[in-house]
């Protein structure tokens, strides 16, 4: 007898598929056997369209589950905005075909066989049990033969519950060592954890202090402070291995996380933030915003300009000078798209310029010269912030000195300060206590963020996600490659260029101290 219901073979179900495409009306098929989908007519699914390949999938039945297989397409397939290489299709599915190709829905109809007529018989079972087993009905005696088979009953009962009461006992010990192992095994991982923790923020106080004595080194050139820089270098290794070994007992990059995941753990990392103290939703928030950059050819349009004109190189071998990690390029990428002689919008501290948007005093802090249309919204070819090898010297400074002092180490802190200004940043910032651990972008969101404009939230999580997206484009649906692999050997700038930028920067922020102007950001109005 069947007591539930159960799906006939996988062979006689029904893979019931629609297409919709934005130039056409909906097509209806249904297939119970293996298919292929692709732009050619030899396709049981004939799909006219750029996104898809000549024979772009196959569906079929592998140990009784139907799958969707890409065929090595150009544009892959995606599920809920990721591309995958092949998926089990669900009752109900939807697949796309390329990031912006057309939409399929998949949907599995299953014929559920009969159930057996079953009602008479359970109905006499149950009156059975009554009968012998229960109380029977009272208002008729039971009988010699019904009352002995009731003892017995009785009797088998009371053994069953001392041995299975003996038997619940031990259990209910072996769950007590459990779950006092258990608590053990919790109290060791919050114990590995914080003292992960401390040693990435001991780290981060080391990146701080090599931050601030890099410079001061490299222009006295004394060999005792050079030792000790080195000491102080091969100390931050031996923790960054620690901090490493750390996270992988952790499980902090676990195999169960998508690739997409553990890109922005990893970028997050790199831009120095901790992976184990960030906000819950921070990696879904990045996701939202790779998204974003997804819907449009914003991205793909400035990584070509870019690429066409060797800025990457340029741009990564600056910052690596300095000590920051390249992927601050994508800075550049949210200021202007890599346009050189772009202008901002006319504000109280003046008109934005170039590639990295500094405006006036900023500029003449670090060392770049102002045109004569300083004051005018359009390119001036005297106006150092044009020139984007000098400007590309002088933010990758900037950006250090902001690493190095109110940013204290935090990278997207360091890019909230230098959207913000000083105006409305710097007190937020500087209200925080100075030390890495309570004063990062974390914390920043943690305790003021109903007071960060939309505009640098927005700002900080564009970059983010796309040095996110840069590390492996195509994981995500572009058409290019990352822009800071394999870069060309060209020194970053002219000897001439360096020479004369830090020369002015350093006079002019020698000069500033005595006026209390180092650290001044930027504000746009």
């Amino acid at each position: 007898m069947q007591d539930s219901p159960k799906f006939d073979d996988p062979q006689s179900t029904t893979v019931l598929v629609t297409v919709k495409a934005d130039d056409t009306v909906d097509r209806d098929y249904a297939f119970k056997t293996a298919f292929k989908i692709g732009r050619t007519s030899q396709c049981d699914v004939c799909i006219e369209n750029e996104f898809v390949s000549r024979v772009h999938a196959s569906v079929s039945i592998e140990n009784g589950e139907w799958w969707l297989s890409d065929l090595n397409s150009s544009n892959g397939i995606f599920v809920d905005g990721s591309r995958v290489p092949r998926v089990q299709l669900k009752e109900d599915m939807v697949v796309r075909l390329g990031i912006r190709g057309p939409e399929v829905r998949f949907h599995i109809k299953r014929p559920v066989a009969a159930l057996r007529p079953a009602d008479d018989l359970k109905k006499v079972k149950s009156e059975y049990a009554q009968h012998y087993f229960g109380t029977g009905d009272q208002k008729r005696p039971a009988g010699e033969h019904t009352m002995l088979i009731r003892a017995v009953f009785a009797d088998v009962q009371k053994k069953q519950k001392r041995k299975y009461g003996r038997v619940i006992l031990a259990l209910a010990g072996v769950m007590v060592c459990l779950g006092g192992f258990a608590l053990y095994e919790h109290q060791q991982v919050a114990q590995q954890r914080s003292t992960a923790e401390d040693i990435f923020y001991s780290m981060k106080n080391l990146d701080i202090e090599i931050a601030n004595l890099q410079d001061a080194v490299a222009v006295s050139n004394n060999p005792q402070g050079v030792q000790q820089f080195k000491r102080i270098e091969a100390q931050r290794g031996e923790m960054e291995d620690s901090y490493n070994r750390y996270l992988a007992s952790l499980n902090v990059y676990s195999s169960k996380m998508s690739e997409q995941d553990r890109l922005v753990l990893r970028v997050a990392r790199i831009f120095g933030e901790c992976e184990l103290d960030m906000p819950p939703d921070f990696v879904t928030e990045v996701n939202k915003y790779i998204k974003y950059w997804q819907s449009s050819d914003r991205l793909e349009k400035a990584i070509t300009r870019a690429r066409a004109n060797n800025y990457a190189a340029t741009i990564s071998k600056e910052l690596l000078s300095e000590g920051l990690p390249p992927q601050y390029f994508y800075l550049a990428l949210q200021e202007s798209d890599f346009d050189p002689y772009i202008s901002g919008p006319p504000t109280r501290k003046g008109i934005a310029k170039g590639m990295w948007q500094f405006i006036p005093e900023t500029a003449l802090k670090y060392g770049l010269h102002l045109g004569p249309l300083v004051d005018m919204a359009r390119p001036d070819t005297l106006d150092d912030r044009h020139n984007y090898q000098r400007e590309t010297v002088a933010a990758a400074h900037y950006l250090k000195d902001l690493y190095g002092s109110d940013a204290q180490g935090s990278g997207l802190l360091v890019m909230a300060c230098y959207n913000w200004g000083e105006d409305y940043v710097l007190p937020l910032v500087r209200s925080m206590p100075l030390n890495p651990r309570d004063r990062n972008f974390w914390m920043l969101l943690q305790k003021h963020r109903d007071k960060i404009p939309k505009e640098t939230y927005d700002y900080v999580f564009y970059i983010v996600s796309a040095a996110v997206i840069g590390e492996n484009p195509r994981l995500f649906g572009f058409n290019f490659d990352n822009p800071l692999a394999n870069l060309n050997a060209q020194a970053p700038a002219t000897a001439e260029v360096r020479r004369v930028t830090a020369a002015r920067s350093h006079r002019f922020r020698r000069h500033a101290r005595g006026a209390e102007l180092v650290g001044v950001v930027r504000n746009r109005g």
